[in-house]
């Protein structure tokens, strides 16, 4: 057997059964996964399994690929094969309640004008008028539809998150409602620059996939009963049948989000003066947050060195560390709340800082918080600040975190217990509270977290921050509704190389340290020179044999620490490499090559044992 097994036509069997176990592998074992990422990226989530299993109708998925047209894009095949085994797991998860068609529209056909119908968007393919589906249209019992136009191959991290998406909204009767009371144009403005209409925020595009809005005025004198989460954007300046209507929907179990910001750089503001400008930019809601036990430091904006961002200053665009507008690492947030558990980063401009009273009897949790290397400046200061490197040359850190953003829980007392003038019969406590407070509202503009770009007349957010999903975040938990919650915030699926990372830092640092000895050599060399010359020498002289000789020591000096200089850079593009290799025969030789030894294995096992 041995003989046999070492000879040529065995090592000729073996290769054999390797490939006829590989091909056998794909065929049969097509929807088999072993998920090994860290975050089980490739694997249905519970949050999914929960939508899934709570389906109290059936629910058709339409997916329409043109696979005889991408024969030769093979990105986008691969990704359609994604797409297609995590809609099939769908498939098995939902256990009947979701059947799965897949169509290919071929050109003039009338699944082509299907696709069209049901919102699929069509993407030119060339010049000779060919066409692209690859999107999923679902409708349930009711006739009701939803549609994902294309799926971008940019961003196979959300393809989980918007087919649960889909599938959510067709399962539920109607969406919840979110009332939204702004002092800012975040449902469209005018730019008197471009003198032209600016569309929505983009953060008001995200909230509406997934609730109803229904837009409140600023003397609304009492809440809708259909609203489920009430959402305020700097209101300034609020009416008191107002406030006492946010209140009484407080006070009655209503949940509450609410942003408000010491200096919106998104308001624009109609005050001249420092103080005026910036009381007119400011908002706060005291009355109310006084009898909920918290409040919002009047005037005060949180300037931190550590998580200062870099912004562009002058007409050259100088790069400068603005200690204003703070970029918000995972550090900073709290892991244990739901709405901020799984974010990476978030970034504020001009932000204040809440903080509990000490007679409350809410119970007050930072969601956000500032470094220690922190202090409070005041507001009016950045209406007129050219220079943000001022700021970070003024900054005593105080040593404490400032709290950006807060949820107050518990008992609270009403505002006011004894109504106001022609509504006495108000409530004058509630035995239990849920409001998301922010001290800032720029973290909704455009500008501080997403970029837009056109794709074929739709509008398609590039997100680099994460401040959309932490909004609608907070709204899914308000509204108690957090399945969907765990799914969107699954990690990303471009991960750093850390470790090759780490070999290029060592190697810099290395590199570093090498280049400042040869500066210094350098100028101890020519301060010896210059000592050798004297003070009289003047234009070129002829260097003494004890200058030559120094000249001399020195040039091989410089030549000999640039040899290790090239030495250092080398041996640094050889540990990647080494590491690449390694890799590679990890993912490509040795896992094949272990399952192919345990088939073997197993296979002479049982002819052992059955002889």
């Amino acid at each position: 057997m041995k003989r046999v097994m070492y000879s040529g036509a065995g090592l000729l069997l073996i290769a054999l059964a390797f490939l006829a176990f590989n091909t056998l592998s794909g065929l049969v074992f097509t929807d088999a996964r072993l998920d090994l990422t860290e975050q089980k990226l490739y694997t249905i989530s519970e949050g999914t399994e929960t939508i899934l299993d709570e389906l109290e109708q059936p629910i058709e998925l339409h997916f329409f690929y043109s696979d005889e047209a991408t024969k030769e894009l093979v990105a986008l095949r691969n990704y359609a094969r994604r797409v297609e085994e995590t809609l099939r797991a769908y498939e098995r998860e939902a256990d009947g309640k979701l059947k799965l068609h897949v169509i290919d529209p071929e050109p003039f056909s009338e699944e082509e004008d299907r696709a069209a119908e049901l919102g699929l968007q069509a993407v030119p393919l060339n010049q000779g008028g060919d066409n692209v589906y690859f999107g999923l249209a679902g409708t349930n019992a009711e006739g009701q539809t939803q549609s994902i136009p294309f799926f971008p191959l940019d961003q196979e991290e959300f393809l989980e998150y918007e087919i649960s998406r889909l599938v959510q909204s067709l399962s539920s009767a109607q969406m919840p409602v979110v009332g939204v009371l702004s002092g800012l144009p975040i449902t469209s403005g005018f730019d008197m620059r471009t003198q032209q209409a600016t569309p929505p925020w983009m953060v008001l595009e995200d909230i509406r996939q997934l609730f109803h809005i229904e837009s409140l005025k600023r003397d609304v004198d009492m809440i809708p009963a259909s609203v489920s989460v009430l959402m305020l954007v700097h209101p300034k300046e609020l009416p008191e049948q107002t406030l006492y209507a946010i209140d009484q929907f407080v006070m009655r179990g209503g949940k509450l989000l609410v942003f408000l910001d010491p200096y919106s750089e998104a308001d624009p503001g109609m005050g001249i003066g420092p103080g005026e400008f910036g009381e007119a930019k400011s908002s706060d809601l005291e009355p109310l947050f006084q009898a909920w036990g918290v409040r919002m430091a009047p005037d005060q904006v949180v300037a931190d060195a550590s998580y200062a961002m870099s912004v562009g200053v002058g007409a050259e665009r100088r790069p400068v560390r603005h200690p204003g507008w703070l970029n918000l690492p995972q550090r900073t947030m709290d892991v244990e709340d739901i709405t901020t558990a799984s974010l990476e980063s978030l970034t504020m401009a001009t932000a204040g800082f809440l903080e509990p009273l000490e007679d409350a009897t809410t119970r007050f949790t930072p969601l956000i918080q500032s470094s220690s290397y922190a202090m409070p400046v005041e507001a009016g200061r950045f209406a007129t600040l050219d220079n943000p490197e001022e700021l970070l040359r003024d900054l005593e850190p105080t040593g404490e975190r400032y709290t950006l953003a807060a949820r107050i829980q518990g008992p609270a007392q009403s505002a006011y217990p004894d109504g106001i003038e022609g509504r006495k019969d108000g409530l004058k406590e509630s035995a239990s509270i849920n409001v998301i407070a922010v001290a800032d509202t720029d973290l909704l503009a455009d500008r501080m977290w997403v970029q837009i770009q056109d794709f074929f007349g739709q509008r398609m957010p590039q997100p680099w921050a994460d401040n959309g999903t932490f909004v609608v975040n907070a709204l899914d938990n308000l509204s108690g509704t957090d399945a969907l919650i765990s799914v969107r915030s699954r990690g990303r699926f471009a991960r750093p190389f850390v470790v090759v990372e780490e070999l290029q830092r060592q190697a810099e640092n290395r590199y570093r340290e090498k280049e400042e000895v040869l500066q210094q050599r350098l100028a101890g060399t020519e301060a010896q020179l210059a000592e050798l010359q004297g003070p009289d020498a003047e234009g070129a002289i002829e260097l003494t044999a004890e200058q030559q000789t120094a000249l001399q020591g020195y040039m091989q000096e410089k030549l000999r620490i640039r040899k290790e200089l090239r030495e250092v850079r080398y041996q640094l593009n050889a540990d990647i490499e080494e590491l690449g290799r390694m890799l590679k025969f990890f993912n490509i030789a040795l896992v094949p090559l272990v399952l192919t030894l345990g088939v073997l294995l197993r296979w002479l096992w049982r002819r052992r044992r059955t002889g």
